[in-house]
Parts: C-alpha cells; structure tokens; sequence
C-alpha cells in the first residue's frame, strides 16, 4: 500500500475526501495579489523566496520576473512557484487570468508539461486542473533509491512540489488537493524515457501526461544510462512494486544501454530477456499491468533515405517476451524508424538535439545528438505512443482525453507546426548512456 496514504486514512473514512478530491477543501491555497482574497489560503501580496521554514515561496530566484497586480500576478518570463509536500499524488488547481490578456503555460517539477498555452483575454478567468505525482527516494522505512548525482540536483526527487509558468502568464491562485487513490502509471527505463530537467533535452514521458484524463497519474523512475539490471539494483523497481496497487501500470522501455553490455549472458536473449520476464512477474504479482516498449530508433540514415537499425536483436527479444508472456506491446522501435523516414534526413534534426554553437548560454561547440529529442520530437513521439494505446485497444485508451487527435504515422507534424515556450533551466552536458 502506498505509505502516503496513512495520512489521509482517517480523513477519508470520515467522508472528507470523495472520489474527486478537488471537489473538497484543499490542503494548501495561494492567492496572489495586491488585494487578493484573504478570506482563505495563504495571502501572496509580494515576492516571497522559498525556503524550508516557511514551506513556500517563489524559486530558482526568479521572482524577479514577477509582477504583482491587484488581483494576479503576471510574468513574461518563467517563473517557480513551489511548496513544501509529502510523497504522493495531488491534484492542483489553477486560477488563471487578469486584468491583461496572456498566454500560459504550465510545467510541473522536471519540466512535466500539464497546461499549454491557456489563452484568457483582458478580465477573463479561466480555471484549469491536472494531476501531479510527488515522490522522493525514500520508502520501506529505511530503504532508498540510489540517485544520481544529475538527479539530486533536479525538481524530481526533492521534498516539495514545484510549479513552472512560462509564456505571458497570469496567475490568480493556486489550489492543492491531495488524492488518497488514484490510478498510477510506473515508468521504467533510461535517458530516452526519463524527465529531463533541463532544456534543450526532452522525452515523450514529459508531455504524454497532457494527452491523459484527470483520473490518472505518471510516476516516472527512469534515469539516464540505466539498464534493466542497474534500474533493479538501484532499487528503483523495489520501489515502484512497494507502491503499486492493483490496476496501475508499469511502462518497460530499456535497451539502449542493455546492448552495450559485453561477455557471456549479455546477449539480447540472456540477462535482458531473463530480466525483463522477472519484472512482468513481479508486477503481474502485485496486481498491476506491464506494458513493454521496444527502444527509440537512432537517427541513422543510410544514404538511400532509410534508417540504420541500431539495436540489433534487442527489439526482437522484447518482441518475443511480450508474445510469451501475453503482455502488451508498443514497437516504438518500428514506430520511431517509419516516423524519422517521413521526416528524411534534414528535417528529422529538428526533433533532436541538434543546435549550432552559441544558441544556448555557455555553449561552445555544435550539439548533434542522434537519440535523445527536444521538446518538439518528444512530443511528436508521445503522440505516436498515445495512437498506438487508442489502436491496440488497451484498457488505458480510457483515460486518454477525447479532444486528443487522431495521429497519422505517415503524415507527423512540422517543426514549424510546434510552440511552447522552452524553460529557464539549461543543461548543455549530453545524459548518461547512448
């Protein structure tokens, strides 16, 4: 059982929270403004920097990109806003909209996109609502994960909840509604699946959760250069399984890093495939359901216009674990080949990390990574992932939003189709693995 339901235990056999916890009194609320609402919540009038003490605050040190108005505050640039919070799931609601118009976007700890791009005119209110995991290392009293250094420098894994707005954002307040049970996505895997915390890196885990209902959350374990023996050894699936209930689910993407492995047993057929029918036995005994996802092609051209397969047998062993076991399977491998082949060779750079020298502060030399994308080819792919969930017809298709589009493979979107405005945050460094 999920530890951080204890907490609410009482609350919940005493009827205070229903199914929809947003609909009930939130554990924290902000008002922001010059003369907001002081009748509720925590009054915000002027720059207040995160500290552990007080347990809220503006972050990262820009609250100088804050405006204070007289019932909202309004931004041009990304700002954080973050509040101290135990383990577990949350739903958060936003009050966005002033005086002005604006235009607002919302990422939540590494760079999670919840809201694109939310138009309100001058003196319009719009009210928004998603749903957010918060989670540490820490779980069976005295075990923990093993984290990288990478990520204990990150917005993932600390001890609160931090909110990003960015674009000409308006905020009018902020409402926090924990959620003692709630349908929960488990990621495994490596850099190609993991949330980046700095631009310009991106995988499609950061924005998939933006295509989903309220009434499911993603808990992303993944980590740059992991296989699946150092993601079990790093205690990470210890303790996804510690947490998983019935009915939640555990995404299974590895091989990028499994393949580099040399000597006796480190074939695709021996440790990767023994370790993968050990995960989907372990999860199938805590009631949950795996699905596998074949690895993320490389963006390898061969000169007629056809991609290199890189990942040698790999993808076929997870293809046959998936048809042995009856587990259900996205073939991001195939998916991903046909996806950069319609783009061709040029255009297919805009969905990676591919920038010139100087376009980020501190950059000294080109970027030109062939595997790991940028927001606009992370999206694309999570579109790709969410099409092949609706076509195969799993049980999770429930939980996608039905104003999601229709994804036509042959036919992806052009980087000049793609908006969002990118994060303060910036990370030249290439992630671990390859």
């Amino acid at each position: 059982m999920k530890h951080f339901k204890s907490i609410f235990l009482f609350l919940c056999m005493t009827h205070f929270f229903c199914a929809n916890a947003q609909d009930n009194a939130p554990i924290k609320e902000f008002n922001f403004g010059a003369n907001a609402d002081k009748k509720s919540g925590t009054l915000i009038n002027k720059a207040v920097a995160y500290t552990n003490a007080i347990g809220y605050g503006f972050d990262l040190q820009f609250d100088k990109n804050v405006t204070f108005e007289e019932k909202s505050i309004s931004a041009k640039s990304p700002f954080y806003f973050s509040m101290k919070l135990p383990e577990g799931n949350y739903s958060v609601e936003v009050v966005l909209g002033g005086n002005n118009s604006g235009i607002t976007t919302v990422k939540v700890e590494s760079r999670r996109l919840m809201l694109r791009e939310i138009k309100t005119a001058a003196k319009e209110t719009k009210t928004a609502r998603f749903v957010v995991n918060v989670r540490n290392p820490k779980f069976d009293v005295n075990s923990t994960i093993k984290l990288k250094p990478a990520e204990l420098k990150g917005l993932n894994w600390d001890e609160k909840l931090t909110l990003e707005f960015l674009g000409t954002s308006i905020v009018q307040s902020i409402k926090i509604y924990p959620i003692s049970k709630i349908k929960t996505i488990y990621v495994a895997g490596d850099s190609t699946v993991m949330e980046h915390d700095s631009e310009p890196w991106a995988s499609w885990t950061q924005f998939f959760p933006n295509y989903l209902t309220t009434d499911v959350v993603m808990a992303n374990y993944a980590c740059s250069g992991l296989t699946l023996r150092s993601f079990e050894s790093g205690y990470r699936l210890e303790k996804i399984l510690y947490l998983m209930e019935p009915g939640d689910y555990l995404f299974i993407e590895f091989g990028h890093n499994d393949e580099k492995a040399t000597g006796d047993g480190k074939e695709a057929s021996g440790v990767y495939t023994a370790l993968l029918k050990d995960i989907i036995v372990k999860t199938r005994n805590k009631g949950g359901s795996p699905i596998l996802i074949t690895p993320m092609q490389r963006r390898y051209f061969n000169p007629n216009g056809t991609l290199k397969p890189t990942h040698g047998e790999f993808p076929d062993a997870m293809r046959k674990v998936a048809q042995e076991m009856q587990v259900p399977l996205i073939d991001a491998t195939k998916m991903t080949t046909s996806l950069y082949q319609s783009w061709g060779n040029e255009l297919s750079k805009k969905a990676f990390v591919y920038y010139p020298d100087n376009t980020f502060p501190g950059q000294i030399g080109a970027l030109a990574d062939n595997t790991h994308f940028n927001s606009f080819g992370a999206n694309e792919v999570a579109r790709c992932i969410i099409q092949n969930i609706k076509n195969a017809g799993l049980d999770l298709a429930k939980n996608i939003k039905p104003t999601v589009p229709h994804y036509i493979f042959k036919n992806p979107s052009k980087p000049s189709d793609w908006t969002l405005p990118m994060s303060s945050r910036i990370e030249i460094t290439k992630p671990d693995g390859e």
